[in-house]
């Protein structure tokens, strides 16, 4: 046994020591924190009738280790689908003959059951790592909610969970904080609104990660199946040590009330929910207005298997591939150093032989057969992507778009200007502009380099662990930017000097920050 029953101090960070990140990654094995799991359990043993508690993702017992501290008497019921941890579990709990461990998939089972508590750090799984088919449409026929295919397994096992709560009972979860503020979220939050039970959204709002070797930030979601129905509130914490100090107000429940307390009523499940716990840049600056006024954000092209499309001069060389059947194309975010991509830089990176074309077999020659029967032989056609299109070495259609915006980002939105109109990877979004705006897109573009566009569109952002932010098409098109219409004809002259000379001093590898810095100032002076 890798954990016994009298060694039961520390047993995850053994059990981390012990078995594979692989493996852990493979059942989404990320443990809590001790100071997580003693504030979620305090929750559940608020209620004085705590009798039968429920955790759907046993893993090694935290939260049960944590419960018996206090509770020895109710009875326990977890769910595990890996058998080396279930039987580091069994080990652990052999002589508690109040806690049954069963080796069954929760959403699968127990659907009849009810329960006094339920306490639960799920499995994070995006919809492409379980079957989420099979999964959704248990979730359709028993609650009847017909969710996004994108959802992720552990808003899945959330709202399981509340249709279990008993009558006067708690659950206590801790989730990633991405269905807040992502658009699959939204069916999730319109459950948790209808059926009232929603007390406390505690986010983490601070850089480092809750869970080791997870790329996640994180939230605890505190739900009473009570009488008290009419209001939620969001927290936003800095650090663990003021989790530990939240510990006095979530007792006083439900006596404690602040003026973070949103009703029900007025929680909107189509916004991100970010606007209730964090302040909105956006509030400082007027006459703004959707970036969708100006033009339209779309993913770059996805092969499906980058390693097999992608080309430099000398694989093409290698299987005698023409560049006429090569489609330039920028591949990595790296490779565009410059807010300004031009036909010089492309040669350059042509010239360095780097990835910078994607196989575009358009027609047929024994060339082009050798390579995509070579494909057919490593199974590229089999491919998540490649298995839905026809034929599978199909490019989707992507034509090149005047600006790209970077998907990950710590220091703001970075936009590209793509002077060499070449297509773009998954690398960057692509953003193409509408009929109206095309006559401004230098003046557009000026915007876009400034630090109040990046603080506005950082509203929309999605956050990850190590203060990573990520920006989905939809979180743009979505997000607010000032009206350009708004610019009187001497202000706008004066931008689109000092964008030009700024443009120049980049492509002289020169680049003059004080320039931005006016130009900044400017739309400050405009929009504050």
């Amino acid at each position: 046994m890798l954990v016994t029953s009298t060694n039961i101090t520390h047993p995850e960070k053994e059990y981390a020591q012990t078995v594979s990140l692989e493996h852990r990654k493979k059942f989404a094995q990320f443990f809590t924190p001790l100071v997580v799991a003693e504030f979620m359990s305090k929750w559940i043993l608020g209620n004085k009738q705590l009798k039968t508690v429920l955790d759907p993702a046993f893993g090694l017992g935290i939260f049960a280790r944590t419960i018996r501290k206090t509770n020895q008497t109710c009875s326990i019921k977890g769910f595990e689908v890996d058998e080396i941890i279930l039987q580091e579990a069994e080990s652990i709990f052999s002589s508690d003959n109040n806690t049954e461990i069963i080796f069954k998939d929760y959403m699968f089972n127990d659907w009849g059951n009810r329960y006094d508590g339920i306490i639960c750090n799920p499995p994070y799984f995006k919809f492409h790592d379980y079957d989420n088919k099979t999964v959704l449409k248990e979730i359709d026929d028993n609650l009847g909610l017909k969710l996004n295919g994108f959802t992720n397994l552990y808003t899945l096992f959330l709202l399981k969970s509340a249709y279990q709560l008993n009558k006067g009972g708690r659950s206590a979860y801790i989730v990633p904080s991405e269905f807040l503020n992502s658009d699959y979220g939204k069916l999730v939050k319109s459950y948790l609104i209808k059926n009232k039970l929603l007390r406390y959204v505690v986010v983490f709002d601070f850089e480092e990660n809750v869970f080791d070797d997870a790329l996640t930030t994180a939230s605890i979601l505190l739900f009473a199946n009570d009488k008290e129905k009419s209001e939620v509130e969001f927290i936003s914490i800095k650090s663990l040590h003021e989790l530990e100090s939240l510990q006095t107000k979530i007792q006083a429940y439900p006596k404690d009330k602040t003026e973070n307390n949103i009703s029900f009523s007025e929680l909107n499940p189509e916004v991100k929910w970010r606007a209730y716990y964090q302040e909105q840049n956006a509030t400082r600056f007027k006459n703004l207005v959707p970036f969708s006024n100006y033009g339209k954000v779309v993913r770059g092209i996805a092969t499906g298997a980058n390693d097999y499309f992608t080309f430099n001069l000398s694989k093409a060389k290698q299987h005698n591939i023409s560049e006429k059947f090569l489609l330039p194309c920028i591949t990595k975010a790296i490779d565009a150093k410059s807010p300004f991509f031009t036909e010089e830089d492309f040669e350059e990176l042509r010239q360095q032989d780097k990835n910078i074309f994607l196989f575009n077999a358009t027609e047929k020659n024994e060339a082009l057969s050798e390579y995509i029967l070579k494909g057919e032989f490593e199974e590229i056609n089999k491919k998540y992507l490649t298995a839905s299109r026809n034929p599978w070495y199909a490019l989707e259609k992507r034509p090149p778009s005047p600006i790209w915006v970077s998907v990950f980002n710590r220091n703001g939105l970075r936009f590209i200007r793509n002077e060499a109109k070449i297509s773009n990877l998954t690398t960057f979004h692509c953003i193409y502009l509408n009929m109206f705006s095309a006559p401004k897109v230098d003046l557009l573009f000026a915007y876009l380099l400034t630090d109040i566009s990046k603080e506005i569109f950082n509203d929309n952002r999605r956050e990850y662990g190590n203060g990573l932010h990520k920006f989905e098409p939809n979180d743009i098109n979505k997000a607010l930017m000032v009206d350009l219409d708004k610019i009187n004809k001497e202000d706008e002259e004066n931008i689109l000097k000092l964008y030009f000379k700024y443009r120049q001093a980049e492509l002289s590898n020169n680049p003059n920050y004080k320039i931005l810095e006016e130009i900044n100032s400017i739309f400050i002076n405009l929009f504050t």
